[in-house]
């Protein structure tokens, strides 16, 4: 065998050392043997090649010989059979563990394997131990985890093989399981291109993570003796940088199907991440679903939930949710804000997503959260519209089938009522009168009470009819689908359904009519459904009328656009129109305008309900209350320059304006002082949403 080191590094000592420092060197060696159970006949061995290596070397002609061998480029010991776990003994010992393990497996294996139960087998797998040992501690002081283990898996192998020294084996697996968080930090560190690596540590991660029961700990296992919770923690803050968002969400729900709690808040935390850095708004959903159904002690989810809700658009959802939190603390700063309270929960939201989500991903670095760039990206924005949408129609549906039916029932009790009415007085008008004859006074009672009835039943009907068909237009306008008056049926499904239901419950009202109505003559049944063809079509006639009138009473309203707000020309007028045009959208912002500055300035009071949201409306009347405290009043002058349409929906428009915009604020007495003017304009993005049959301006966002 051929040991690949030199004399010196056998005996310890440096190339250039003397004589006397060789000696000491040596006899030190000698005094010092291994004291873990190694052969007399191996220590033998050991101290006679130590005694040779130093004659050797304290011999100057035999020294300065090797010397020139060395020089030459001859390198490595050639030991006979009897000398060799001596050799592999003192490379041990010489500081060459991972060499040393090497050769001693090498020399276990066939066709060198030794005599079972011979001193040479029990020396060789000592040493096996020893060196595997060591190595991996080496390997470990360098940061080489991965290596380490596998020089003490190795080790434990060829114990295990061997069956023999059962307790240094478990002192080998200790040091392996002990191990393993390094290992794992290893192998996802490294390069992402080394994709068995990271696949590798990724399962132990999660090995490890379900043996101690859930990131929670429950279980108690190997790793409780030297893991414990806290260490824990701070090892997994260490990995979760180098795991990718997609990684972590696997994980984390992988993790929480096996009943840990804290692991599904973790998805949560990264499903948000995903759906914020990735531009993926769908996680967003994902995110809240996961929210809710959590129950962590001491979780206050409202807030959290509040702000995927203002990712969403969902303002007014958004800031129910906040006024909901426990946290009294939280609430009081929001009601004390400022500003307004959109701009709070922005704020809120902003911070808590560069400090709690968005940290500790190998994938994600954003420098900078920009909640402006979120919702004016394009696919954000028509994720959102789409959501509204889906939202409005499950709505709708809802509450007009639950109209549909309380307006079924109300006029079905009518209808009986009416008939036990009219089939009563036809009973009593064949009971005889006193002396066996009927007085004309009574028969004009009961042809008077019939017609009566039938005007009744001829209203009510017709009521009926009127309410169908404003649903129909409301049903209409929510879908955003243009019904021909040549076409029953159109796209959608539900109107499908709807006009069947509809058809067959008027087909069966007009049965009931013919039945409890039954003494009319056929020639009298005609009149009155021509009657009410007629009334029908007049009606339909007279809708047209109306809103050909209001259209044009709103277009003689309208101003010139060059004309200034100060003319004080704008009255609050309602937008019902089901797609309005810029021009109206203009009108509808400007007369927003001119009150606002007249409330402002106080000189009028704020009447708008008809156009704009209370939301807006109150956070108007405050910002008026704190000018009255600080008595103060702004004189703002706007002009509409430019307005252009961004996105329009059944149930949301939304525009941008270049608004030419000055403000001055002046103090009780009349004194300026400041005053703002934006050159060349403002940029403003107003939001128009439907509400009870009408547009309302909804939003707006400055600086856009």
């Amino acid at each position: 065998m051929e040991l690949p080191l030199d004399h010196f590094r056998l005996i310890g000592v440096s190339p250039s050392a003397t004589s006397e420092e060789i000696l000491r060197a040596f006899q030190l060696r000698l005094d010092k043997t291994p004291e873990v159970g190694f052969t007399y006949e191996v220590l033998t061995q050991r101290s006679e090649l130590l005694r040779l290596t130093a004659d050797l070397l304290t011999d100057p002609e035999s020294r300065r010989e090797y010397e020139n061998l060395l020089l030459d480029g001859a390198s490595g010991l050639d030991l006979s059979s009897n000398r060799e776990v001596a050799g592999l003994i003192l490379l041990w010992e010489s500081g060459s563990p991972k060499e040393a393990f090497k050769l001693t497996r090498k020399a276990l294996q066939p066709p060198q394997t030794p005599a079972l139960g011979s001193s040479r087998e029990a020396d060789l797998t000592l040493l096996a131990a020893l060196s595997a040992r060591d190595a991996a501690i080496q390997e470990q002081e360098q940061r080489l985890y991965s290596n380490a283990a596998d020089f003490l898996q190795e080790g434990i192998q060829l114990l295990q093989r061997m069956g023999k020294l059962g307790e240094l084996r478990k002192n080998l697996e200790e040091d392996l399981g002990s191990l393993l968080p390094y290992r794992i930090l290893d192998l996802l560190s490294r390069d992402l291109n080394e994709n068995q690596s990271h696949k590798k540590g990724l399962g132990m991660l999660e090995n490890l993570i379900i043996k101690r029961g859930g990131l929670e700990g429950k279980n108690k296992s190997e790793y409780n003796n030297y893991l414990n919770q806290q260490d824990f923690e701070s090892f997994f803050q260490q990995i979760k940088p180098f795991l990718t968002v997609k990684e972590q969400i696997d994980l984390f729900l992988e993790l929480q199907k096996k009943g840990s709690s804290e692991a599904g808040f973790l998805a949560f935390l990264s499903l948000t991440a995903m759906g914020f850095a990735k531009r993926k708004p769908e996680k967003l959903l994902e995110a809240r679903k996961i929210l809710k159904k959590l129950n962590l002690s001491g979780l206050d989810s409202m807030p959290l939930i509040g702000c995927l809700d203002l990712l969403l658009a969902d303002i007014d959802q958004s800031l129910a949710r906040f006024l909901s939190s426990s946290d009294d603390n939280l609430r009081a700063w929001l009601n004390n804000y400022p500003g307004e309270k959109l701009e709070a929960i922005c704020i809120f939201c902003k911070n808590w997503l560069e400090n709690d989500v968005l940290v500790g991903y190998r994938d994600i670095d954003l420098k900078e959260i920009d909640l402006d760039s979120w919702f004016q990206d394009i696919e954000i924005q028509e994720f959102i519209e789409q959501l509204e949408k889906n939202s409005n129609r499950t709505l709708l549906k809802s509450k007009l089938q639950n109209q549909l039916n309380y307006k079924t029932q109300e006029f079905q009790k009518d209808l009986d009522l009416n008939s036990a009415s009219e089939s009563n007085n036809f009973e009593e008008g064949r009971l005889p009168l006193p002396g066996g004859l009927r007085e004309d006074q009574e028969q004009k009672q009961l042809i008077d009470g019939n017609n009566q009835t039938e005007e009744t039943m001829k209203n009510k009907l017709i009521e009926f009819y009127k309410y169908i068909i404003e649903k129909f237009a409301e049903l209409k306008f929510n879908f955003g689908e243009t019904i021909q008056n040549n076409r029953l049926f159109n796209k959608s499904p539900y109107l499908i359904y709807l006009y069947a239901f509809l058809i067959l419950f008027t087909f069966g009202l007009g049965i009931g009519f013919l039945r409890n109505n039954f003494k009319n003559s056929p020639q009298e049944k005609e009149i009155v459904d021509d009657s009410f063809l007629i009334d029908k079509k007049k009606k339909f006639l007279n809708e047209d009328l109306n809103q050909n009138d209001k259209e044009k009473s709103f277009k003689k309203s309208k101003i010139n656009p060059s004309e200034k707000i100060s003319k004080k020309t704008f009255s609050v007028e309602e937008l019902k129109n089901a797609s309005p045009s810029l021009e109206q959208i203009k009108y509808l912002i400007n007369t927003w305008l001119f009150n606002k500055s007249n409330f402002l300035a106080g000189t009028s009071e704020i009447n708008l309900s008809k156009i704009v949201q209370n939301d807006l409306i109150n956070r108007l009347i405050k910002e008026r209350q704190l000018d009255i405290q600080k008595g103060i009043y702004k004189n703002i002058n706007t002009n509409i320059e430019k307005i252009v349409l961004l996105t329009q929906t059944a149930s949301r428009i939304s525009v941008a304006v270049d608004l030419k915009y000055s403000e001055k604020i002046l103090n009780k007495d009349g004194d300026l002082i400041n005053e703002t003017t934006f050159t060349p304009f403002l940029k403003v993005k107003y939001i128009l949403g439907f509400s009870n049959n009408s547009w309302k301006l909804v939003d707006f966002i400055s600086g856009v």
